[in-house]
């Protein structure tokens, strides 16, 4: 497996082919996989957070769940296969959980979004593929309870539904309590899937224009936070990429 840098962040190389595969491999001979995706953002806080960059460097697997991380690897020389992004994984963990007998807990997001992505997912693939859920809202002495339960649950698959950092730092501090095979963060994953948020249409997906689709659908919420967090992500890639020049001449 071939990892490489993205402004000091570590991304793996890997298609989404190759990274179900790896997932159900770790999940068969019951080995700790603690999975994270990556995006423009997370490239970004990581440079002023450093808990959030040591879960992220600590991970097992890191894929490129932003298309502009994707751009960024082949203007630095370092080109990724594809963009993985984090929903599609959850999509297909789900459909792979059906097939082989996987059971998967279910963390984060309100009460009435965990229910609702339980229903759904329990209604297309059966009940018994869902182990556990639980909602996000929790305060940070109940951490390690929550922990505990889902090390309880027997579940091969951990879904996590929390904002950033506080998922990376979650799953970084209790993996070894959960011990569940396969971890991993999921964004506002469940918030789609619950019908709440509507994802864009494929073709802003593969034109790297989903992120401006979540603008248009919450303006107040998230136009500051695009708009400055790509700027200064691209200001990162064209300083990298400056001091790549220099280092070859």
């Amino acid at each position: 497996m071939k990892r490489i840098s993205i402004c000091d962040v570590p991304v793996d190389s890997l298609t989404m082919q190759e990274t179900i595969g790896l997932i159900d491999n770790a999940i068969v001979q019951r080995k700790s996989i603690h999975h994270v995706v990556i995006n423009a953002a997370k490239v970004v806080n990581a440079q002023k957070d450093s808990e959030l960059k040591e879960s992220i460097v600590n991970c097992d697997i890191i894929n490129a769940d932003g298309q502009a991380i994707v751009w960024a690897s082949r203007f630095l020389n370092r080109s990724l296969p594809e963009r993985v992004a984090g929903i599609d994984i959850m999509t297909n963990l789900v459909k792979l959980a059906a097939e082989k007998k996987y059971r998967i807990f279910f963390l984060g997001a309100k009460e009435e979004v965990v229910t609702r992505v339980v229903e759904v997912y329990g209604k297309q693939y059966g009940e018994q593929i869902i182990a556990g859920y639980r909602n996000g809202y929790f305060k940070k002495e109940e951490e390690q309870e929550v922990a505990r339960q889902i090390a309880d649950s027997g579940a091969s698959i951990l879904f996590v539904a929390m904002s950033s950092p506080k998922k990376e730092i979650f799953l970084n501090t209790y993996k070894e309590v959960i011990k569940t095979p396969f971890i991993m963060g999921v964004g506002g994953s469940f918030d789609v899937v619950s019908g709440l948020v509507k994802r864009a249409p494929m073709w802003m997906q593969k034109t790297g224009l989903e992120w401006f689709y979540r603008v248009m659908q919450e303006p107040r919420r998230m136009w500051k936070r695009y708009l400055f967090g790509n700027s200064e992500f691209i200001y990162l890639v064209l300083k990298e990429k400056t001091k790549q020049v220099f280092r070859t001449k």
